[in-house]
């Protein structure tokens, strides 16, 4: 929730995309009473808004009715990462008003859960504030308090402005909001989200591009930080007393992996010796599983820093389960992420960990999943065989699929990517998803590039990263064709 005058000039100013709130049954109002009532067709809102909504009703029952925010529950345990954000966004926000003149709105700080931690404004607007709990110790997640500007922006990747009745719960319609989430470079989970709000004002064009510098720049530190972490990483892998030719690698909390040994490098289809310190150029696996328990290591980790266990994992390069010994790398009170050591599957799992991570066994989901989109005002539910490919803009996913483009509910190429597991999908890109089995021609361009054609007709390609290029071949039983695309 956001709302506030020209931060310029402190006049009211309307911005695109926002408009001043209803304060009678606008065509915003309107549709939202008729979503709220069971409607799954409604026209006039932003589909940004829409898919919250969605989430709102189905997923997270919110009232619509709701006047207050409810108070705040005890929040997860914060990291580092996450005391150099709150540090970062609390002194930004205490400085807005140097930064946008004349700000007559409320600037919040929350953490990752949506919990104010402190609001900064007139005395006025904290008093407004305080009338709805916009203020510190109150929940202002999506699932406690609907669309808003804090709990919506952790839901996105990119800044978000909502307006009036756009707001899921009656009591906050006479605001509007914009918010922005700082995410973890590594996992890219958010760590806490600044808000700017205003009373019955618009936002103007200023404010959401200030609140993209802040979080621009705070995680410009955090890629610093990961950076280092790299470092440590690959430091803890080269003073690994394991013995003679164990496939050992060193992951970061997501599960990308930061060094990985010959040996190792075989199995997760990544290349060896070839340390990757920064996290945007960390190697992806092709054992599926490694996220998972590089996420479970991770919070076991974060209980007992002295813990360490072992599991099974799924290798496709063998078609078989290896066992995994698991050793956090920690530094501090800080979990950076794991060594792995692979051996032959002739050992249970141990240390709380799943006995079986992802087993050749798993099989595809049933048939009846559908993927969900958005067309307009309507949602569609997509048959997985229907979706050529899934391209990422931000956090939004665009499927190109037999019923035209559309927007997935699913948020992030991560998500939709796990939800496709075993469907046929393969990432090819950090920006696309492919469905391989509608792969019609493969086509070879400058200096070994390769696009992949889904629709001859329209001549529909989707580039294939170059680190991706051997493993696309592999899928498309291509590897012993030698050069050709």
């Amino acid at each position: 929730m956001n709302g506030s005058k020209d931060p310029v000039s402190g006049a009211p100013h309307a911005t695109s995309g926002t408009a001043l709130p209803d304060d009678g049954l606008g065509p915003i109002t309107a549709a939202r009473e008729r979503f709220a009532a069971g409607a799954d067709t409604v026209h006039g809102v932003r589909p940004e808004i829409l898919v919250s909504w969605y989430r709102c009703r189905e997923q997270y029952e919110v009232d619509p009715d709701l006047e207050r925010a409810p108070a705040a529950a005890a929040g997860t345990a914060h990291s580092m990462e996450h005391d150099v954000v709150f540090a970062e966004l609390g002194g930004l926000a205490a400085c807005a008003g140097g930064e946008v003149d004349d700000l007559d709105g409320l600037v919040s700080v929350a953490d990752s859960d949506g919990r104010v931690l402190a609001c900064w404004g007139s005395r006025r607007m904290l008093h407004l504030g305080a009338d709805c709990n916009l203020a510190a110790w109150s929940a202002w997640s999506e699932w406690a308090s609907g669309t808003n500007g804090i709990g919506t922006a952790l839901e996105s990747q990119r800044p978000v402005v909502v307006s009036g009745a756009e707001h899921w719960c009656q009591g906050f319609h006479r605001w509007t909001c914009a918010g922005v989430a700082v995410r973890d470079v590594v996992t890219h989970d958010p760590l806490g989200a600044l808000m700017v709000s205003s009373w019955q004002q618009p936002v103007s064009d200023a404010v959401v591009p200030w609140l993209h510098r802040v979080a621009a720049s705070t995680e410009a530190k955090l890629r610093q930080r990961a950076h280092h972490t790299g470092t440590l990483l690959a430091a803890a892998l080269a003073d690994a007393r394991m013995a003679p030719a164990t496939p050992l690698a060193a992951v970061d909390t997501a599960g990308k992996v930061v060094l990985a040994n010959g040996e190792a490098a075989v199995l997760l289809g990544t290349p060896a010796d070839t340390p990757a310190h920064a996290p945007a150029h960390r190697w992806t696996p092709q054992v599926r599983a490694l996220p998972q328990l590089a996420r479970r290591a991770t919070e076991r980790a974060q209980q007992d820093p002295g813990w360490s266990g072992s599991t099974l994992v799924h290798v496709p390069f063998l078609d078989t389960l290896l066992s995994v010994a698991v050793r956090p790398v920690v530094d501090g009170s800080q979990v950076l992420g794991a060594l792995l050591a692979f051996g032959p599957p002739d050992r249970p799992g141990s240390g709380d960990l799943p006995d079986e991570l992802e087993p050749r066994s798993s099989g595809p989901r049933p048939h009846r999943d559908r993927v969900i989109a958005l067309r307009d005002d309507r949602w569609v539910l997509l048959d997985p065989r229907e979706i050529r490919f899934a391209e990422v803009d931000h956090n939004n996913v665009w499927l190109t699929s037999d019923q035209g483009r559309l927007l997935a509910a699913a948020r992030g190429l991560d998500r939709l990517e796990h939800e496709l597991g075993g469907k046929g999908f393969m990432r090819v890109h950090r920006r696309f998803l492919v469905n391989l089995g509608r792969v019609r021609e493969i086509e070879q361009g400058f200096k070994g590039a390769l696009f992949l054609a889904t629709d001859t007709r329209t001549r529909e390609t989707v580039p294939v990263a170059r680190r991706h290029i051997p493993y696309v071949r592999q899928a498309l039983g291509l590897s012993a064709l030698g050069g050709a695309g």
